[in-house]
């Protein structure tokens, strides 16, 4: 009878340090780590417009908007999570390595990790106090899902296929467009 491996488990200063010096991205969660898939092009131009279009809205203010090389911590599922893009305009979130208070996160889906993104991620990320918007955004035609918490603090989902998108976030108005999204995009869907 064959035995089932063994899992090991990673301390987060282990994982943290190891990430430093690993060529391949690593997510990890209660003390496992999983690699990264690469995107391909259309995951790519989607998730560069937003990082831009965020970007160009926040010079000056005490936002930072990060795209794929920057992990969320989200301390109560012991998970660090590359997001696609995500926004904080949090002071105090100044970690170099990680983020614990984004007010915006937005995963593009793709075949390979559609299912964690929107299961294990929306449930993790949902508990971050900070998170007023979960985007997940198609790659193969003109759809942006969106979980948005309400000031009564439940979440609303919604389905945008056109039009605007508007985020506040630390006080920051924020406004792009469904168009902005997938400008040069080519849709194979």
């Amino acid at each position: 009878m064959t035995q089932p491996a063994a899992l090991l488990h990673i301390g987060l200063d282990d994982y943290l340090q190891g990430e430093l010096a690993s060529d391949i991205r690593h997510e990890y969660v209660a003390g496992q780590v999983f690699a990264m898939a690469g995107a391909g092009e259309a995951h790519n131009r989607i998730a560069g417009n937003l990082f831009f279009h965020l970007r160009s809205a926040t010079p000056g203010t005490p936002c930072g908007v990060f795209i794929s090389d920057m992990k969320v911590r989200v301390a109560a599922h012991e998970a660090f999570y590359y997001p696609d893009v995500f926004l904080t305009c949090d002071a105090h979130d100044r970690e170099s390595l990680y983020k614990t208070s984004p007010c915006l996160i937005a995963e593009v889906l793709s075949p390979s990790t559609e299912i964690i993104d929107r299961r294990e991620k929306l449930i993790a990320y949902r508990t971050l106090p900070s998170l007023r918007d979960y985007l997940l955004v198609a790659q193969d035609s003109r759809r942006v899902e969106r979980f948005r918490r309400t000031e009564a603090g439940d979440w609303r989902h919604e389905i945008i296929e056109d039009g605007d998108l508007t985020f506040n976030c630390g006080g920051l108005e924020l406004r792009l467009s469904v168009a902005d999204l997938y400008e040069d995009v080519v849709l194979e869907g």
